[in-house]
Parts: structure tokens; C-alpha cells; sequence
């Protein structure tokens, strides 16, 4: 498992943009185009692509539509909790536990007082 400092994590953000970019393009063009449904030639292939890169970096995509996404990360203490990120967020700026999800969101920087 990967462990991303909050510094990692921002510097990356604007990657996971694009890929949620890709993800969601690829989603909206399917249910707009009157196709099948599969969307364009190759979209399956970027979304998959995305998806492995998200995957490989251990990001976790918790919702595509909101962009909604945690970075796993490790305090000085031992502690293993996430980063937490919403595409409409300006910055990274939120943790939580792995057992809180969402609802427990606090804001940053960890105090692991």
C-alpha cells in the first residue's frame, strides 16, 4: 500500500483531474450519444486506463460523479487514516479515519493528539 504525505497528494491532484475527466467524459458521452451505450471507439480502453492509474497509485475513487477520492496516509504516530479530496475542493484540506468515511471528514493539517 502506498502512503501519500499531504504535499504528494496536492502536487498530484491535477492528474486526477484529467483522469476523472476521462471518466466522467467518457460516462457523459455514452448516455448523450444515442449510442449502445459503450460510447465512443476506445473509451472503454481510457476509462480502464485511468482506472489502473488511479489503482496503481493506491487513490482510491469513491464517486466519479462528485470526484470523490482518498489518498491512504500514514502519521508520524503510526496511524493509518485518508486524505480526503472532492473535485469541487480548491485544495486538499480534509482527513478522516478509514472507519469514519466522509461524515468524519476534519480538516487539515492531522493532529494526532
Amino acid at each position: 500500500m502506498r502512503f501519500w504525505t499531504v504535499d504528494e497528494a496536492a502536487a498530484y491532484l491535477p492528474r486526477v483531474r484529467q483522469l476523472l475527466g476521462v471518466i466522467r467524459g467518457v460516462a457523459t458521452g455514452a448516455a448523450t450519444s444515442g449510442s449502445n451505450g459503450h460510447g465512443p471507439v476506445g473509451a472503454a480502453d481510457a476509462v480502464q486506463a485511468s482506472m489502473e492509474e488511479l489503482r496503481s497509485g493506491d487513490i482510491i475513487l469513491r464517486d466519479a460523479e462528485s470526484g470523490l477520492i482518498d489518498f491512504h496516509a500514514r502519521g508520524a504516530d503510526g496511524v493509518v487514516y485518508l486524505l480526503c479530496w472532492l473535485d469541487s475542493d480548491t485544495e486538499l484540506g480534509w482527513w478522516h479515519l478509514p472507519e469514519e468515511g466522509f461524515a468524519g471528514r476534519k480538516p487539515l493539517p492531522r493532529d494526532p493528539a
